[in-house]
């Protein structure tokens, strides 16, 4: 296993993280398994977001014996009500659910304590002007979180946290189909001397080019989550690009990314961490995604959003790139991860406010029947 330095907090991670979200879907001893394998293979990072007890419980009892050697991403706003997982910034929610997540880690502290699921300027703006931040502060300052995280799907949200001083690491989403704008040119030919994706040659958003930079210039560490977007892009009928990536390239597109440090692989059963423990091993034609995306037929971009924003701005202020992401995730399996339900019950205008009036479609260059996605998405989360 290699490892990274995360930024400037002095944490050596391995670049292959364990995202832990599958626990409630794992067969009985699975967790247990799968744990004993990291730790032989030299996983040291593990990221627990859930807020449901169980599986909270389930976790430490896995790590047990061995908490020393894991550095641990636990979130903060991340809470259980009513029998249901809710993000809140109320205290009187936050403060007892972190609480419960030591006591069920079995530990009394945990490496970083990430600020839960931040994808809005409002939001953002909020918790950095009222007690949420003083709190989060004060667990820094007496030692029960070494490291203060942010967790966000948003460049902006992300830029506006690094520059407010107030992070030391973040964990973003990172995939090809989540950075990548219309293509102007081959990936071969964005292709660098050493074969590297240039993501400076006008293939990538800018404003996730920007975030990548102003992190590692800053020295703020990145994790990663949603490397295979959600398992969309290794499906073929998935796959906006028509082609389907293997596990070992979405792995090297995030870890190629600047300040990138470990990609927290969500995995459901050994064979799945084998599977991406095999990126270490694996051959640097294997590792290469640039190859597979250049042979993508032309029309794999056509009916499919790449999430490029070229059809904004929309007259009801629909977020439509990010609804189709998330649109996407929720389908992407057999059921609506928790996560991605949450983050839809918390925009602010979603796909109900759609007018139909199409203007979005015109200005779309492949043709994504987005008045139609907006229906699907608001019958998909009714339910």
């Amino acid at each position: 296993m290699k490892y990274r330095a995360l930024g400037n907090t002095g944490l050596e991670v391995s670049e292959i993280g364990f995202g832990a979200e599958w626990i409630g879907e794992m067969e009985p001893g699975e967790l247990e398994r799968i744990v004993a394998r990291y730790e032989e293979a030299g996983v040291n990072i593990v990221d627990c977001w859930m807020a449901d007890p169980a599986l909270r419980s389930a976790l430490g009892d896995a790590l047990a014996g061995q908490r020393d050697r894991w550095i641990i991403q636990g979130h903060i706003g991340s809470t259980w009500q009513d029998g249901q997982y809710t993000r809140s910034r109320d205290l009187a929610f936050v403060k007892p659910a972190f609480e419960d997540l030591l006591t069920r880690l079995r530990t009394d502290h945990i490496e970083l304590g990430m600020i839960h699921y931040v994808d809005e300027m409002d939001d953002f703006d909020d918790l950095m002007s009222n007690g949420f931040i003083d709190y989060v502060r004060a667990l820094r300052r007496d030692g029960t979180i070494g490291h203060v995280g942010f967790s966000t799907h948003s460049a902006v949200v992300g830029k506006a946290a690094v520059e407010s001083g107030e992070i030391e690491m973040m964990m973003f989403s990172i995939n090809p189909a989540y950075d990548m704008m219309p293509a102007v040119s081959t990936i071969e030919t964005l292709a660098g001397e050493k074969g590297e994706y240039d993501a400076v040659a006008g293939g990538v958003d800018p404003q996730r080019v920007e975030l990548y930079e102003l992190c590692e210039g800053r020295g703020i560490g990145l994790t990663v989550m949603k490397g295979c977007a959600g398992g969309m892009l290794l499906d073929t009928t998935k796959s906006p690009f028509g082609v389907a990536l293997s596990p070992a390239q979405c792995i090297h597109y995030a870890l190629t990314r600047p300040a990138v440090a470990s990609i927290m692989v969500g995995v459901k059963d050994v064979a799945q961490a084998d599977e991406a423990l095999h990126y270490e091993e694996a051959s640097p034609s294997e590792r290469r995604f640039e190859r597979v995306l250049s042979k993508a037929p032309l029309h794999s971009h056509k009916g499919h959003c790449i999430y490029c924003g070229h059809c904004q701005p929309c007259f009801a202020h629909i977020d439509i790139a990010y609804i189709n992401k998330l649109y996407d995730l929720a389908t992407a399996g057999d059921t609506i991860p928790e996560s991605v339900r949450e983050h839809y019950n918390n925009l602010r205008v979603n796909a109900s406010a759609c007018i139909g009036c199409c203007v979005c479609q015109n200005r779309c260059p492949f043709g994504v029947k987005i008045a139609k996605r907006m229906v699907a998405t608001r019958k998909l989360f009714a339910n």
